[in-house]
C-alpha cells in the first residue's frame, strides 16, 4: 500500500494515515494479517517524524484495527465485533443521519442520494456472511 500525506491539509498527518488504513481495509485493499511498514520505514518513505507514524499506529491499535507482534511487525488485525447488532445499527443510523443532513443542506434529492450511495457501495468490501448476533 502506498501512503500519502498532504502537508497543506488541515487534517493532521497522523489522522491522514489512520484514515488511509481504515479506507484500505474497508475497500479490501488491506486484509487481516497484512503487514504494514515499520514506523521507521514509513516515516522515511513519507518524510514525516517517526512519532507521527507511531501515534497513528497506536490509535489504530487502540481501535483494534492493528496488532503489533514484538520482533515481527505491525499487522492488520482480524475484525472484532464487540457490540450487539442492535448497538451497531444505532451507531450506523447516527452516522447516516449526519450524512443525510449534509445531503439535504447541499440540495440533493433522495433519489440522487440513493443513486450515489449505490455507486459508492461498490467501492467497499462488505461482509457477505449472514447470522449476526442480536
Amino acid at each position: 500500500m502506498q501512503f500519502l500525506c498532504n502537508t497543506t491539509s488541515r487534517t493532521p498527518i497522523y489522522r491522514q494515515l489512520i484514515d488511509q488504513v481504515r479506507f484500505a481495509v474497508a475497500r479490501g485493499k488491506l486484509h487481516p494479517g497484512d503487514r504494514l511498514p515499520s514506523v521507521r520505514q514509513l516515516s522515511r518513505d513519507i518524510v514525516v517524524n517517526p512519532n507521527t507514524v507511531a501515534r497513528a499506529y497506536a490509535e489504530l491499535e487502540r481501535e483494534g484495527m492493528l496488532i503489533t507482534k514484538p520482533g515481527r511487525g505491525t499487522f492488520i488485525a482480524e475484525p472484532q465485533i464487540d457490540l450487539t447488532k442492535k448497538a451497531r445499527r444505532k451507531q450506523l443510523a447516527e452516522k447516516l443521519d449526519e450524512l443525510l443532513v449534509e445531503a439535504v443542506h447541499l440540495g440533493f434529492t433522495d433519489a440522487e442520494v440513493q443513486a450515489m450511495l449505490q455507486d459508492r457501495i461498490k467501492l467497499f468490501a462488505f461482509e457477505t456472511k449472514g447470522g449476526d448476533s442480536q
